[in-house]
């Protein structure tokens, strides 16, 4: 299933991703945002448990920021799988 998730206090927009039935992430992908930084962590989250995903990312910060593109990615997920 594929999952948007308007993003909140970062430079990227958006992500969209899918989950398949075993709950791992496939197809990550950032709208805006550091362009190389972001596909490198869409590439190292490809195929791996949600849930791991976003124990490891939830709270990473970004400059001032109380949050990051890698913090968001771990909101939506959460979100993704409580739904």
């Amino acid at each position: 299933m594929t999952y948007n998730y308007e993003t909140k206090g970062t430079c990227s927009k958006k992500i969209t991703f899918e989950l398949d039935d075993q709950g791992n992430l496939h197809n990550v992908c950032f709208a805006g945002g550091c362009n190389g930084n972001l596909k490198a962590i869409a590439k190292l989250v490809e195929g791996k448990p949600a849930s791991e995903v976003a124990k490891i990312l939830e709270g990473n910060t970004c400059g001032p920021r109380a949050t990051s593109c890698a913090d968001q990615l771990a909101k939506a997920i959460e979100e993704a799988t409580h739904a």
